[in-house]
């Protein structure tokens, strides 16, 4: 019988039904004569989605502990979970390149004046990311948004007296978007303080894409709006078009949420999923030049880049 945590010693107490001594295990876990192959030590899948719960810097380092996780962390899917989720954006349809490469694309600090004008740039801000489903976007500078540029049909007219555009023929994705410093583009001295500031904006493939990277794609001046008079900030905006309505596009032409007061003039960036828009505030000036530019994959080639460039009068 059983009394309190104690087993009594009587006739009827319950036997094991062999009589068996303890044994070693003979698991392949534990036989080190047992073929690697007979038995995994590691779980692919287990630590593919423990690797997809990672940064950049923890996979690379997790990657250099030994050749079995050197191969975990280079399956292409668990950059594009990297990716995706540091840069807080939907997948696309389709990628031309690996993940790896377009994550460190994208992270790596580079931007477009590293590549071309160097002697030009003086300062940089990424952005961020954003999603264009469409080809279709609104390009302008300024934050209200004129509906009768729908109806006009040179880019050029649109943008010489709305200062804004349907802009069509772009490449659909993933987008990074930088704010540019660079110097005054009208005159070569150093002594010049003229600065301009540039909003710009490019497809995640682009600085992967051998053309860009041999100079064989450039920018093309597509046109440019000149405000005449005192202008009170310095602003530009690119969203897609079928997401215009969404009301965190809308947020984009609040001012009050993201731009700068009155005495602030630091740069100023709002993006969101399907838009992006910077904005600066301007001391006392006697107007404002902002000319648009884009970039072609090739001749008649979707939309790969877009800049838009603002400077004092």
């Amino acid at each position: 019988m059983v009394t309190g945590n104690s087993f009594s010693t009587g006739s009827t107490r319950k036997r094991l039904r062999r009589e068996r001594s303890i044994c070693s295990c003979k698991s392949p876990r534990l036989s080190h004569k047992s073929s690697p192959r007979s038995f995994n030590f590691y779980e692919l899948d287990v630590w593919t989605e423990i690797a997809k719960f990672l940064d950049g810097k923890s996979l690379v380092k997790l990657a250099l502990t030994c050749r079995w996780f050197h191969g975990v962390i280079m399956q292409d899917c668990v950059w594009k979970f990297a990716c995706l989720s540091h840069l807080q954006v939907p997948a696309p349809d389709r990628t031309e390149f690996k993940w790896i490469q377009l994550y460190a694309s994208a992270i790596d600090g580079s931007h477009s004046y590293a590549f071309r004008d160097k002697e030009k740039h003086l300062d940089w801000m990424r952005i961020g990311a954003f999603f264009l489903e469409s080809p279709s976007v609104i390009l302008s500078q300024r934050l209200t948004l004129p509906l009768k540029i729908m109806k006009r049909e040179s880019l050029q007219n649109m943008l010489g007296s709305a200062g804004a555009c349907l802009l069509s023929g772009l490449r659909t994705g993933i987008w990074i978007a930088d704010l540019q410093l660079v110097r005054c583009p009208v005159c070569e001295l150093d002594t010049c303080e003229g600065t301009m500031q540039a909003l710009d904006a490019r497809h995640i493939e682009l600085f992967l894409s051998e053309e860009y990277q041999n100079c064989s794609w450039e920018y093309e001046q597509i046109g440019s709006h000149k405000l005449k008079g005192p202008a009170k900030a310095a602003s530009a905006t690119i969203m897609d078009l079928k997401h215009i309505t969404d009301h965190p596009t809308a947020d984009v032409f609040n001012l009050k949420l993201w731009a700068g007061r009155q005495n602030d003039f630091q740069p100023k960036a709002m993006i969101t999923f399907h838009a992006v828009a910077i904005s600066t505030n301007l001391q006392a000036n006697q107007g404002l030049l902002s000319k648009f530019y884009v970039m072609r994959a090739g001749t008649g080639g979707e939309i790969v880049s877009i800049r838009v460039t603002q400077q004092l009068l």
